[in-house]
């Protein structure tokens, strides 16, 4: 199983962590504000601890669980000590009508991330195209990219653990298109489908 620092305290982290804890992984909690990092621990239960923010990570993947406008600062605050970790985004760089992508380049903010890592860093994107309601009720796919293939092989195995189906879609600069995909999920959740109980996935046919 895997060992994982989750940076931040809602509802994303709350999900992950506790779908962490079931799937028999070590959990470490980090907040900017202590008290909720301690709160959230104690309630992932299995063990689940709280670190102290901007200090070194204990998880060998760490998932930053917070707003996008929030990622790249986080990344930079942590720094040096995030070098050999794999670096999870799961963020979604939204506008502010949810109908496009808030940089409006061909960028991401995995590839952001990137840029401000330390040496020995591995960055991939994942969870961003799963909303919260299905990825702690269902078993949807998720969707990753990176550019490291071992730290591709490693978050791989923490969506396994999760019970869930990993699916590589290629290089970091895919991250680009995955966040667009997230743009898709909240078009199809206002529009076509018209509720959040769904997540895109893959349907292979065979003969």
């Amino acid at each position: 199983m895997s060992s994982i620092s989750i940076i931040g305290t809602g509802n994303m982290a709350r999900t992950i962590g506790a779908r962490a804890i079931a799937g028999g992984n070590t959990v470490e909690v980090m907040g900017r504000d202590r008290s909720k990092a301690v709160a959230l621990a104690e309630a992932l239960g299995g063990g689940a601890t709280t670190g102290e923010w901007g200090a070194a990570p204990a998880g060998d993947l760490v998932i930053v669980a917070l707003l996008f406008d929030g990622v790249v600062p986080a990344v930079t605050r942590y720094g040096d000590p995030l070098a050999g970790k794999v670096i999870i985004d799961i963020s979604n760089p939204f506008n502010s009508a949810f109908d496009g992508l808030a940089h409006g380049e061909a960028t991401s903010i995995a590839q952001e991330v990137a840029k401000v890592a330390p040496a020995g860093a591995s960055v991939v994107k994942a969870f961003n195209t799963v909303f919260r309601d299905v990825l702690e009720k269902g078993r949807p796919d998720v969707f990753i990219a990176g550019d490291s293939a071992q730290a591709k092989a490693g978050t791989e195995a923490f969506v396994k653990s999760l019970g869930l189906r990993p699916l590589d879609v290629g290089d970091l600069k895919m991250a680009h298109w995955l966040e667009g995909a997230g743009v898709v999920t909240m078009g199809l959740a206002r529009h076509g489908v018209g509720h959040w109980d769904f997540a895109l996935g893959v349907t292979e046919f065979h003969g």
